[in-house]
């Protein structure tokens, strides 16, 4: 009856597997079987592998943990969607959403589906947003958007730009040697403190910030120690210094390929926090002022107004008093 029962659970294993590459099906059946989570990488990379086109497989082949799943492989969140279904299929895991979207590296991948897979609690991560979910957030739009991939650790940001090489303002800085402003890397520092001031959680922050309030102020001790040119990655950090209402101070650098490329010693931002309304107040406050109109028709009716009331008694909002003729 066993025997039978496992013939047709392994049945169903190598269907859900069958476009795998060769030994995705038998590692995940050593799983199933004795729990080894030494079959989890290899698990992971063929039902990644399925889902890939020829290109990305190469670049799969001959990567490392640290190939980023989004922007190496260029895969999108659907196809992302896909694989993790599928591996909670074949693990018999729950992968929770939340944690999904920090799992940026397939280094992260594995380590997360092996702490899964062993019954532990997965590794804390620092929270991860992608261009869609930058764009989203921030006042800024493309083509003056200098964030394409932003995390929050603590009290810092980081943030990765590529110059593409089709920025406008390149057509003219300069003619025949695209060189991206040094003033576009500051201007791309102060874009990731105010991604902080949205999406940080520092004590000093006691409410959520406005957008459409947050404004760049000053930028001092700043130095510019490397050309950058279309192709290069410019990897950015902003720390905070001090935060107090309605001033926040930052520090910020800029690295391309571990060469210190920029820094600022101080970013300074204005800001304001959406406003609060308190709903009882704002009832009490509405209740008086019908008490205090209701008030004032009554006064003008006793003092023979002639069933009328004047404009300056009732508001636009309220419905004025005419008694029928």
């Amino acid at each position: 009856m066993d025997t039978k029962s496992d013939s047709l659970n392994n049945d169903d294993l190598r269907d859900l597997l069958k476009r795998c590459p060769a030994g995705t099906f038998e590692a995940a059946l050593a799983f199933r079987k004795g729990q080894d989570v030494s079959k989890i990488e290899t698990i992971v990379l063929g039902i990644i592998d399925r889902h890939l086109e020829p290109e990305q497989r190469e670049i799969l082949a001959n990567s490392d943990d640290s190939l980023r799943m989004y922007e190496d492989l260029g895969m999108d969140s659907l196809t992302m969607l896909e694989i993790v279904m599928l591996i909670e299929q074949t693990l018999q895991v729950s992968i929770d959403n939340e944690e999904l979207r920090d799992l940026r590296t397939l280094g992260d991948v594995k380590v997360y589906l092996d702490a899964k897979a062993r019954g532990e609690e997965p590794p804390k991560r620092s929270k991860s947003y992608r261009i869609e979910e930058i764009a989203s957030l921030m006042p800024h739009r493309e083509p003056f958007l200098f964030l394409e991939t932003a995390r929050i650790d603590g009290s810092e940001a980081i943030a990765t730009y590529k110059i593409s090489g089709n920025e406008y303002f390149l057509e003219g800085h300069f003619k025949e040697n695209p060189v991206f402003p040094a003033s576009i890397m500051i201007e791309a520092l102060g874009q990731l403190c105010v991604f902080f001031l949205l999406k940080g959680e520092d004590a000093s922050l006691s409410s959520k910030v406005d957008p459409n309030t947050i404004f760049f102020t000053s930028c001092d001790g700043v130095k510019c120690r490397r050309i950058c040119k279309p192709g290069d990655i410019l990897t950015m950090k902003v720390q905070v210094s001090r935060i107090r209402h309605p001033l926040a101070c930052f520090k910020g650098e800029i690295n391309v390929e571990g060469e210190r490329t920029a820094h600022a010693e101080e970013i300074k931002l204005a800001f304001d926090y959406f406003p609060v309304i308190d709903a009882l107040e704002e009832e009490k406050m509405e209740n008086g002022n019908s008490s205090r109109i209701a008030k004032n028709v009554d006064n003008e009716l006793r003092n023979g107004s002639n069933g009328k009331v004047s404009k300056e008694t009732t508001p636009d909002r309220f419905v004025k008093y005419e008694p029928n003729s």
